[in-house]
């Protein structure tokens, strides 16, 4: 694997086969390793669970690859750097049936794995910790990460993908390595741990969840994680899997105001709430049709792209609308969006003739104008969008 380089030999707990990997992804730990490493061959010696201590060593220049070997993990070296990037190296390299990962910051307790162990066992492809029912340390996490970050971040991963997990971004989590290895994770940074949540629940995958405790971070240096940069990346990432919240939803809301608005404004100004709307909200109106139109297109465009990538999974829904949205049909919808469009605009023509071509009022001009306008667009957008569907189709596994 072009990730991977050296790698250093170290036992396995009990000999044999091993069940187990306890996976520690690692960049310049030297403070906290020793800690981590002792509980985790604690762990199995006590458990007499066959086992190993896996080390995917980021780059480290502090010592911690040989500190590791010596402490008898097994070290493999992953030169791209980032937090997925290590994990996804060391999973590679894992040998173990199960995984069970955490950070190598001495904040999660590898002596107390049992739960997992026990989850694992009773067929669970992924069980998470959860910080926020099993304890949080005075000073363990940021009162921003506490408080906002991660009980938003993980309610929008619950709203958009209906994963019963409480805690998308605790870092000890334990998976079988057939099932993980199955969904062919890809990111690179600390949006990983979101990644690896949101498609097992896309695949159906049997999640569970068990409290766990964090604790200080052990070592003397600030956290790699960055708030503000890594938040955005967990949240684009939750957007960019889910279509739907990001363009259908959106789109299909600002469309369906502005037409409901256009058709209210129509007939002529109207007040609301001590202030008269006319024909400069109309514009506004049409505008929102078209962009909103445009956000509904594209969440289908990104359904079918996404799936046939096979970064999601398939759905009905989609499948039934790219039959109904044909190309054909697109080009009739189109065609009749755009007779549409042309009547209103020979109608306006015709009133300009009824004043034999000169100045016209405008207010009343644009009334007819604007949603003439709109429709011409709209249908446009249809029939170039069915032609563009069509060709998404073209190389299509379904």
């Amino acid at each position: 694997m072009a990730m991977m380089g050296e790698e250093k030999s170290g036992a396995v707990s009990g000999g044999g086969v091993p069940e187990l990997t306890i996976l520690m992804p690692c960049l310049n730990e030297a403070e906290t390793l020793a800690s981590c490493i002792g509980k985790a061959r604690g762990f199995l010696a006590r458990t007499g669970i066959v086992g190993e201590v896996l080390v995917a060593d980021n780059g480290s220049t502090d010592g911690s690859a040989a500190m590791a070997a010596s402490l008898g993990a097994r070290v493999v070296s992953v030169a791209a750097r980032g937090y997925g990037s290590a994990v996804r190296g060391g999973i590679a390299a894992a040998k173990g049936r199960y995984i069970i990962m955490g950070d190598a910051d001495d904040s999660y307790d590898f002596s107390r794995l049992d739960p997992f162990v026990e989850k694992l066992r009773q067929g669970c492809d992924l069980v998470m910790g959860n910080r926020f029912a099993g304890g949080i340390a005075p000073g363990a996490m940021p009162l921003l990460h506490r408080y906002l970050g991660n009980p938003v971040l993980s309610g929008i991963g619950r709203l958009f993908f209906h994963c019963p997990i409480g805690d998308f971004h605790c870092g000890l989590r334990g998976f079988s390595r057939e099932a993980i290895e199955a969904l062919d994770l890809a990111t690179t940074g600390m949006e990983f741990a979101s990644e690896m949540v949101v498609k097992a629940c896309l695949q159906g995958l049997s999640v569970a969840e068990v409290p766990v405790t964090l604790a200080p971070d052990g070592r003397g240096r600030p956290p790699h994680l960055r708030s503000w940069r890594d938040g955005w990346r967990h949240l684009r990432f939750l957007l960019l899997f889910s279509p739907r919240w990001l363009f259908f939803y959106p789109g299909f809301l600002l469309m369906t105001l502005g037409l409901a608005s256009m058709l209210w404004l129509a007939p002529g100004p109207r007040t609301l709430g001590g202030l008269t709307l006319d024909v400069n909200t109309l514009v506004y109106c049409g505008a929102a049709i078209v962009c909103g139109y445009q956000g509904v297109i594209f969440s289908l465009f990104t359904k079918v792209f996404t799936i046939d990538a096979g970064l999601l999974p398939d759905d009905p829904k989609v499948v039934r609308a790219v039959r109904i949205f044909s190309v054909e049909f697109g080009i009739i919808v189109g065609a009749l969006l755009l007779l549409a469009g042309l009547g209103g605009s020979l109608y306006a023509v015709g009133y300009w003739g009824s004043a034999a071509f000169g100045d016209l009022d405008p207010v009343r001009s644009l009334r007819i104008v604007i949603p003439a306008a709109t429709a011409l667009v709209a249908g446009l957008q249809t029939v170039f969008s069915s032609f563009f569907l069509g060709v998404l189709g073209l190389g299509t596994k379904k």
